[in-house]
């Protein structure tokens, strides 16, 4: 079913096919942290991100968040509808960690009243720089109705992922997301939901079960990412 390359990015490259309204994502084993300034490979990744992926999209559908998913083609293959990527990052945090944690001079692991949203402009040349939503209209890179929209699927996606992972032993400290257009102007979630994009932590120890440990040099990435899956798998 696969055409030719249209996009290659850090984590996956993306096919046309015979459908105009239909790609294939392909998920890679490389790794990236820090706007691309380190560089690797974590053995196995593409096929965890990309089950991984499928199985929460699937299950946030079922929670009334429409997502780009179609249908899972191999290992490392999936079918997706084709969007316009809205040039936003969207993370939200329900523990400080991270960049949050640096940025504010706070510690990580304070757990959070109510959840925070923030935006990144997605702009690989000026490094994902926040943005506000008055500057997202500025740059019209949404309409008011979409930033509310965004918002609020983001944090319903927050709310169904943080029971899941609970039902796992894990704690979702934070994530990103990405949205999309479909050619109707219909707004869906998009990309992935993987340990490359949430910060996930044992419940009962706080070991890192993300991407954190490539990014820190922690070791045991492999491990970490295997243990993530069988968790999902386990919970069925």
């Amino acid at each position: 079913m696969k055409k030719e390359m249209i996009y290659e990015g850090k984590a996956k490259k993306v096919y046309s096919t015979e459908d105009p309204e239909q790609l294939i994502v392909s998920y890679k084993d490389d790794a990236t942290a820090f706007n691309g300034l380190k560089k690797g490979t974590i053995a196995g990744k593409g096929v965890i991100n990309n089950q991984m992926t499928n199985a929460l999209m699937q299950r946030l559908e079922a929670a009334g968040v429409p997502t780009h998913f179609i249908r899972q083609l191999s290992e490392r293959d999936t079918l997706v509808k084709r969007v316009t990527i809205v040039p936003l990052e969207v993370i939200v945090r329900n523990i400080s960690a991270g960049s949050f944690a640096k940025r504010y001079g706070v510690e990580e692991g304070i757990i959070f009243d109510a959840p925070t949203l923030e935006f990144s402009y997605k702009n690989d040349a000026l490094a994902d720089p926040l943005i506000t939503d008055s500057h997202v209209l500025a740059l019209k890179l949404a309409t008011p109705e979409e930033i509310e929209r965004i918002k609020s699927m983001a944090l319903k996606v927050n709310d169904e992922l943080r029971r899941f992972w609970a039902g796992c032993g894990v704690t979702l400290v934070d994530f990103k997301l990405e949205f999309g257009r479909l050619a109707d102007g219909s707004i869906v979630l998009a990309d992935e939901i993987s340990p490359d994009t949430c910060r996930l932590w044992d419940s009962r120890t706080g070991e890192k079960l993300d991407k954190d440990r490539f990014r820190r040099d922690l070791g045991g990435v492999e491990d970490a990412y295997r243990e993530i899956m069988r968790r999902l798998r386990a919970a069925g």
